[in-house]
């Protein structure tokens, strides 16, 4: 891998760690969101990844065996926890039986993930930094 290639993971990383502190920062706006049966009710939701090829991969076969650039997001899946019951016979949105769903979304895992992104985005941050000061000083070395 060249030292190029460098920028082209970090980017990627920092790409999929912001997509993930979007998804994040939507659970937590819908932690306290209700709904009145199961289907309207907001699900966590959680990013996928999964490695990204080279761009050129099709051409070079041999090539792909020996490495993968990247991160790339796959796709993003709903939790399949039920929904939180509590019961609230007053509440407008309550059932037959005076429950209330809210969503499955758990605050303190969605904080400890977005600690986690946001320190995965600020590593790859400081990689590209890095990487960039060593190509400088690199080309100041013939002058």
């Amino acid at each position: 891998m060249s030292l190029l290639n460098v920028f082209d993971v970090a980017g990627s990383g920092m790409s999929a760690q912001a997509l993930r502190l979007n998804v994040i920062a939507s659970n937590l706006a819908n932690v306290d969101a209700v709904a009145g049966n199961a289907g309207q009710v907001y699900r966590a939701r959680q990013p996928v990844f999964a490695t990204q090829t080279p761009r050129f991969a099709a051409v070079l076969d041999d090539f792909t065996a020996q490495s993968s650039v990247g991160v790339r997001v796959a796709g993003i899946v709903e939790s399949g926890a039920p929904p939180i019951r509590q019961y609230q016979p007053g509440h407008p949105f309550a059932d037959e039986q005076g429950y209330v769903l809210h969503p499955n979304v758990n605050p303190v895992e969605e904080m400890a993930n977005m600690i986690s992104a946001s320190r995965s985005y600020q590593t790859n941050v400081e990689l590209m930094n890095t990487s960039k000061q060593l190509l400088l000083r690199t080309l100041s070395l013939g002058q």
